[in-house]
């Protein structure tokens, strides 16, 4: 009796293999940046000074995704660096895609617990440009890494088991939780990245901005 092994290929992508790009944006972008209303001409940068990047990242779910996110040119190098050595240590990200798919709304986002950078908005409690409006700021995991104002108040329901900052068991969830000497927050750092866990009063603990 003749015995057949079939082998299944996986077309999505190389597991155990890290990939991006860098581009930058082109019509179809730019309109669902317009229309996410994430970007519109009042902002203080152009879309020709931003770049679009395709990331791969590993996931919650065991498994590894392609994620999408927007910066400045001046540091998409960095971030691609630092992408790669996230994905090198197996720090998981839930997801990432453009704020333009929650039309630009920065709660919507860190309600789906949405990794992302540009989006044109004032910073938060501030009628100043936040650093995200120049793409040069990333939120990462906000869920488990919420930013919690001065008087402890943290506005998202499913942050609130994480106002504690300790890692707890080895879920991917509480791997994506990020102290102050984990590797993944030491990365951002290497490349100059400051981290708003370090922040005095208000903790921002998903955010870091160069």
């Amino acid at each position: 009796m003749k015995i057949i092994l079939v082998c299944i290929l996986l077309p999505y992508m190389a597991f155990g293999k890290f990939e991006a790009t860098i581009k930058p944006i082109n019509k179809q972008i730019k309109q669902r940046m317009i229309e996410g209303k994430s970007w519109r001409k009042a902002c203080p940068v152009d879309v020709k000074d931003l770049r679009y990047i395709r990331v791969k990242h590993r996931n919650f779910y065991r498994s590894e995704k392609m994620g999408e996110i927007i910066v400045h040119k001046d540091v998409a190098d960095d971030v691609v660096d630092i992408f790669r050595e996230l994905y090198n240590i197996k720090y998981p990200i839930r997801q990432m895609r453009l704020v333009s798919d929650f039309r630009g709304s920065d709660w919507q986002s860190i309600e789906a617990d949405n990794t992302s950078a540009f989006n044109c908005r004032k910073a938060t409690g501030s009628k100043k440009w936040s650093k995200h409006s120049y793409g040069k700021a990333i939120d990462i995991n906000p869920i488990e890494n919420p930013y919690i104002a001065r008087n402890g108040r943290i506005s998202h329901k499913a942050s609130l088991k994480y106002r504690k900052r300790v890692h707890k068991n080895k879920s991917f969830a509480d791997k994506a939780v990020l102290l102050k000497n984990d590797k993944a927050t030491k990365i951002f750092e290497k490349y100059g990245w400051k981290w708003g866990g370090d922040w005095s009063g208000v903790k921002d603990y998903q955010h870091f901005s160069k």
